[in-house]
């Protein structure tokens, strides 16, 4: 008895996307970009680039237009320690909370998350050597960028 031979996807390499200037998206702010057939906040926490799926898993809202907040914990009753400042974004509808860095929801960790993706900053001279895609603005070699990976 033959079968015949499973095909195989060959994998693609991760493409990496140019999505904004560094300067476009202010420390507390974030920025919707389309890649891919994906809609991705882009997320600015203190200077450092974050970014996810922009659909909430929960009913759907944009996770883009949803606060930057804190991490609070508790050890014991009456004492609140407050981290991770602004690495947690909140949905605007219902209040549900996405680690930036993971995608974990707070509230349901182990079941619930949103897809997130790797993010660099390469200086626009950099950007030359390498295969990227660049939404449709003109690249400076004097600029920073932000850079997705998928």
């Amino acid at each position: 008895m033959s079968t015949a031979p499973t095909p195989t996807r060959e994998k693609r390499p991760p493409a990496r996307h140019v999505v904004a200037r560094v300067d476009e998206i202010a420390p507390g702010a974030s920025k919707l970009v389309h890649v891919e057939g994906r809609d991705i906040a882009v997320f600015n926490v203190a200077g450092e680039f974050m970014a996810i799926a922009n659909r909430c898993p929960h009913e759907g809202a944009d996770l883009c237009k949803g606060k930057l907040v804190s991490l609070f914990e508790s050890d014991e009753p009456g004492v609140v320690k407050q981290s991770r400042h602004g690495e947690l974004v909140r949905c605007p509808w219902h209040g549900w909370e996405f680690d930036l860095r993971s995608g974990k929801s707070w509230c349901d960790p182990a079941r619930t998350r949103v897809k997130s993706y790797d993010v660099a900053v390469e200086h626009g001279a950099r950007l030359v050597e390498g295969t990227y895609r660049a939404e449709i603005f003109k690249i400076s070699v004097d600029d920073e960028y932000v850079v997705l990976e998928l």
